[in-house]
């Protein structure tokens, strides 16, 4: 495949925010791809953009001439684009170019690459054909088979919410533990409404409004909201993100306003995953402490112990959490990282090393799926994509759509 053309343009996203779309024309037609933003960002992600997003436009047209002489035939060919750029643009507009590379790809693929007595299908020729032509997830893993369990934030809080009063945890998670990815997008769906309607009788300032993320936005705290989602009947998650309320050698609450050291936020943690048998748990200490993490873990190895601010999707962070036991798992968001070489190396280590792997969107969405198509080709174990809202819906869609294909 040859890239002929390469251009770019901003668009906004779901926060209305401006971000990265970026077009290309190969031989085979038009295609596209858009980079989602993040709000609760790690400080050890790599940069959005080079120096802004309207620097790495015009560096992408400059270079358009470039990627003309390179062909480009498989998922590594990526690297051929890498080389080009040499780091001349930042991680989101890497990973949309990349992202339309590959559906570019895909569609040229011509089905007899993947012959179809390799999967058992029992589709007929034309319906394989059809199916085969659109999918991105073969490029990185023809035989891919598992499909990723649901993990949907249903109550927000922390930097996704802009209530004066609110949960300085993030996200409260429903888990379902189900087969089927379309029997669990509903379920996850039903569940946020009975919260709704539990909020509504308990929360007195709830106002049936939602954070960026599209999950309840209330005024209670951390206690409260898992004795609400206790009623549930579902395996529950937090996404804590204590990086973004720890200052000065504590972490500071602001809903009750207190102040915990180190070992009192351990203790905090324990109590919670007792209490309300709490079955994931990312980011519990801030973004440095890899020991507090390795200290959870020993305490519950039967539980998820999630880094995402401490592994931020880079193979080098990834490595050191494993040398020292910090975590069990770890969220994969592609956009921190950039290239799709580098998500291919984190999850390779990953699975070398028994690390769940947890695909995961942003805060600040497009209606670009592609994400599920990344999730399923590199066997992830969870996917983590809210519960509903259009730019969220059009991943969990599409994975229900992969799920669907392989019947």
């Amino acid at each position: 495949m040859l890239i002929k053309e390469v251009s770019a343009k901003p668009i906004l996203d779901s926060r209305k925010e401006k971000t990265i779309f970026v077009s290309i024309k190969t031989n085979v037609g038009y295609f596209s791809a858009s980079a989602p933003a993040g709000k609760s960002v790690g400080k050890h992600e790599k940069k959005s953009y080079k120096k802004n997003l309207e620097e790495d436009i015009k560096t992408i047209k400059n270079f358009k001439d470039y990627f003309s002489e390179e062909i480009i035939e498989k998922f590594d060919d990526l690297r051929r684009i890498e080389d080009i750029l040499d780091r001349q643009i930042g991680a989101n507009t890497l990973f949309a170019l990349e992202s339309a590379v590959l559906k570019a790809l895909a569609n040229e693929q011509n089905p007899k690459n993947f012959p179809k007595e390799n999967f058992g299908t029992t589709k007929s020729k034309k319906e394989w054909e059809d199916f085969v032509g659109k999918q991105v997830w073969m490029l990185i893993n023809p035989k891919a088979k598992k499909i990723p369990r649901l993990v949907g934030n249903c109550i927000g809080g922390g930097k996704h919410s802009d209530s004066k009063k609110k949960p300085d945890f993030q996200e409260f998670l429903l888990i379902p533990n189900l087969k089927s990815v379309k029997e669990s997008f509903e379920i996850n769906k039903r569940k946020k409404e009975e919260a709704e309607r539990i909020l509504q009788d308990i929360d007195k300032k709830f106002e049936n409004k939602t954070t960026d993320e599209n999950a309840w936005m209330t005024s209670l705290n951390e206690k409260e909201i898992l004795e609400i989602l206790g009623r549930l009947n579902v395996p529950l998650g937090l996404d804590i993100a204590a990086s973004g309320f720890y200052k000065r050698k504590k972490y500071n609450y602001s809903n009750p306003l207190l102040k915990r050291t180190e070992e009192e936020q351990f203790g905090y943690l324990v109590n919670l995953i007792k209490n309300f048998d709490l079955f994931y748990i990312e980011d519990p200490f801030h973004e440095e402490d890899f020991e507090s993490f390795a200290k959870l873990l020993k305490k519950f190895p039967n539980r998820l112990i999630v880094g995402d601010d401490l592994t931020v999707t880079d193979s080098k962070r990834l490595e050191k959490a494993i040398k020292m036991k910090s975590i069990n798992a770890t969220i994969v968001k592609p956009n921190q990282c950039g290239s799709l070489l580098e998500v291919k190396e984190v999850c390779e280590l990953a699975k070398k090393n028994n690390v769940k792997i947890v695909f995961s969107h942003r805060s600040g969405e497009t209606e670009e799926n592609i994400l599920a198509d990344l999730a399923f080709g590199f066997g992830a174990d969870f996917f983590k994509c809210g519960i509903d809202g259009e730019v969220r819906e059009a991943k969990l869609k599409r994975l229900i759509e992969i799920e669907k294909g392989l019947k």
